[in-house]
């Protein structure tokens, strides 16, 4: 996938917006002004950094080679991935699909429910 294309998948997310706060070498995304996912856009291989579960984000670094703690992230609920074409797309999707649904999950009810409403 190229870089527009994941750009696309992150927005893509209800209510996600783009954002670089750190300066034009990162593009954030965020839900409800909460990261869920930083996409390194100008490293060759593109590298993403997205929230996970703290024990899912530990076996998820044991089995694959591309998965490492979150660069310059809290490295116990974040993990780095590597796009070097190791990972099946698909999967890398559902891992942004999980981190966007634990910032979604996290959020006040009143402000689930106001998205929802808007979506709708």
């Amino acid at each position: 996938m190229s870089l527009d294309d994941w750009r696309a998948f992150f927005l893509s997310m209800p209510a996600a917006t783009e954002e670089m706060p750190f300066g034009p070498e990162v593009l954030v995304y965020k839900v409800a002004n909460k990261m869920f996912g930083l996409l390194a856009w100008q490293d060759e291989p593109l590298s993403i950094n997205l929230k996970c579960e703290p024990n899912l984000a530990l076996s998820l670094r044991d089995a694959y080679p591309a998965v490492t703690a979150g660069y310059h992230m809290n490295k116990a609920h974040w993990n780095t991935i590597i796009l070097d074409g190791s990972l099946d797309h698909n999967l890398v999707k559902d891992w942004i699909r999980d981190s966007y649904n634990l910032i979604f999950n996290a959020l006040p009810k009143k402000t689930q429910a106001e998205m929802r409403a808007r979506d709708d």
